[in-house]
C-alpha cells in the first residue's frame, strides 16, 4: 500500500509540475531548461570603458508552439524578442528575431543531444554593418551558467561575434525605451 502511495503521489507531482510548466511541442522540448529562467551576461568588450549587460528571459508562448526570447542589453540601449519553433516544412526548429535596430534576422537551429549544444545559423537583414549570416552556439553547462559564442559573415568574410557567460538571476524587468 505504501508502495502504491508513493507512486501515486510522484505521478501527481509529476502532472502539476508539467501543468505549471505548461505543454510544449516535442520539438522544443530540448530547449525545456532555458524556459522561465532570467539571465544576464556581461558583454563589456576587453578593454572598453563602459559596461555592456545583456538581460533575457525566455519563456512558453502560443500554447506551447513556440518559445518566446527578449533580450535587453544596457536597460533598452538595444534589444530583441525572438521566437522559436518547429517548422514542419523545413524539418528543424526555425526562429525569427526582431531588433530595436530595425534589423531581423531569420534561421535555423540544432540542438545536439550529446552535448547539449544550441547551433544556430540566421540569415540577416536589413543590417546596416554589411553582416548577412550570424552562427551561434549556446549551451547550458554544470554550474547552470549559459555560455554563447557567435560568428557574423560581414562584407564576406566571417569575423568574431561576442561571447558571454549568462548567469540565472532573480527575476528582472527587460526594459525597451
Amino acid at each position: 500500500m505504501k508502495t502504491v502511495l508513493l507512486w501515486l503521489s510522484v505521478l501527481l507531482t509529476t502532472a502539476v509540475f508539467a501543468t505549471e510548466q505548461g505543454e510544449l511541442h516535442p520539438k522544443l522540448e530540448p530547449l525545456r531548461p532555458y524556459l522561465n529562467q532570467h539571465w544576464q551576461g556581461d558583454l563589456t568588450q576587453p578593454g572598453a570603458q563602459t559596461t555592456v549587460i545583456d538581460r533575457s528571459l525566455w519563456s512558453r508562448a502560443l500554447n506551447g508552439q513556440a518559445i518566446k526570447t527578449v533580450h535587453s542589453i544596457n536597460d533598452g540601449q538595444y534589444g530583441g524578442e525572438s521566437f522559436i519553433f518547429w517548422d514542419e516544412n523545413q524539418q528543424s526548429l526555425a526562429y525569427y528575431y526582431f531588433t530595436t535596430a530595425g534589423f531581423y534576422t531569420h534561421g535555423s537551429m540544432t540542438f545536439d543531444t550529446q552535448s547539449g549544444e544550441i547551433i544556430a545559423l540566421e540569415q540577416v537583414e536589413n543590417n546596416q554593418n554589411g553582416i548577412t549570416q550570424v552562427k551561434s552556439f549556446s549551451r547550458i553547462m554544470p554550474d547552470g551558467s549559459l555560455q554563447t559564442k557567435s560568428s557574423y559573415l560581414q562584407n564576406g568574410n566571417w569575423v568574431e561575434g561576442h561571447s558571454a557567460t549568462y548567469k540565472p538571476v532573480a527575476q528582472q524587468q527587460i526594459i525597451f525605451k
